[in-house]
């Protein structure tokens, strides 16, 4: 099957250090590349990837660009791609709406994976105006309030199977990892921990919009001795950084489409303590990959058992659900489907 997978320029694929999307890309185009498929990836020229990679922007937006407005790279490359349609089978777009009047208006199949929330107003869009755009949703949480949409699947993110794996390293703090901004809850993370008298570690990113909430906001909470902020780690640290966590603390206060941390926590045998918002009851095993819970009071007590789980069970429960070999099947048969009508 000759694929397009068509990436956003903000991040590279894979990206250096934080980036949820375009790590999802990187194992889906790779998992397609081993099983045999002919596979272009559109994206920034730093990506590194087994496909033929043709390269819409000489690096990615965000750690080489600041603040240059993704728009016109964007458009750009929808229109390389545009150009190019007939010589794939199908393609896939990982781009938001950006596609949709451009690729409603040829005849190459192809389809878009929504990796963000659907919860404003203006994203009524996908009934009201584009209603016929084949679209794949990353959790049943996600579509809510969109049934009108044409979605041809529902696709759980996954992992490559040994990317993380569990170390046999002391489990001594809890973790929170991901990007700082008030949506998802480093301050509850930090009362959490202190409220049960347990070291917490942050690994985190701060864009630029969130820098002054970070600076009035969580800085002054960093003073306290159980909190350690680290700052953005990439893809080996993480392992370590999650391995030796007695659990990581979700504690969003959004409806999370996904939430690819939650998986990376498992693929290390670490449980998770989710707040109950979007797609956390969907991830979420209750009781054999972490808990679920309503606020901080409940997840301060959730961490009291977090050490009666098993790590390996967490970990045979990733293998099972969440690798990226799983995710591939689950695209190769809507990109058939989409291909037999």
């Amino acid at each position: 099957m000759r694929i397009a997978q068509v990436a956003p320029l903000y991040e590279s694929v894979p990206p250096v250090l934080y980036g949820g999307t375009e790590r999802v890309v990187s194992y889906l185009t790779e998992a397609l590349v081993a099983r045999g498929h002919d596979v272009t990836l559109f994206a920034s020229g730093d990506s590194v990837t087994a496909a033929r990679l043709e390269p819409m922007w000489p690096k990615a937006l965000r750690l080489h660009y600041g603040d240059l407005n993704a728009t016109v790279p964007t458009l750009r490359m929808i229109e390389e791609v545009r150009r190019r349609a007939d010589t794939f089978d199908v393609i896939h777009f990982h781009l938001d709406f950006f596609p949709f009047s451009t690729f409603s208006r040829q005849s190459t199949p192809y389809v878009t994976t929504l990796h963000g929330p659907l919860s404003l107003p203006e994203q009524d869009i996908l009934s009201d105006t584009f209603g016929s755009m084949p679209i794949v949703s990353i959790s049943h949480a996600q579509r809510v309030g969109k049934d009108a949409a044409n979605w041809v699947g529902n696709v759980y993110h996954g992992l490559p199977v040994h990317l993380h794996t569990p170390r046999e390293i002391e489990r001594s703090y809890l973790a929170f990892l991901g990007r700082i901004t008030p949506t998802k809850g480093v301050d509850k993370a930090i009362r959490i921990a202190e409220q049960c008298n347990v070291p917490l570690k942050i690994a985190a990113k701060i864009d630029s919009l969130d820098e002054s909430y970070f600076e009035h906001q969580i800085r002054p909470l960093l003073n306290s001795p159980l909190v350690e902020f680290i700052g953005e780690i990439d893809e080996q640290d993480k392992t370590s950084f999650l391995s030796g966590a007695r659990a990581l603390l979700f504690p969003i206060d959004w409806p999370e489409p996904f939430g690819l941390v939650m998986i990376e926590a498992m693929a290390c045998g670490t449980p998770v303590i989710a707040f109950r918002r979007g797609s956390v009851p969907e991830v979420i095993e209750e009781g054999v990959t972490g808990f679920v819970v309503a606020d901080e009071d409940e997840a301060a007590a959730a961490v009291q058992y977090v050490d009666h789980l098993s790590h390996p069970r967490i970990r045979k429960a990733f293998e099972r659900r969440f690798t990226s070999d799983r995710m591939a099947d689950d695209y190769l048969r809507i990109y058939q489907s989409l291909m037999d009508r």
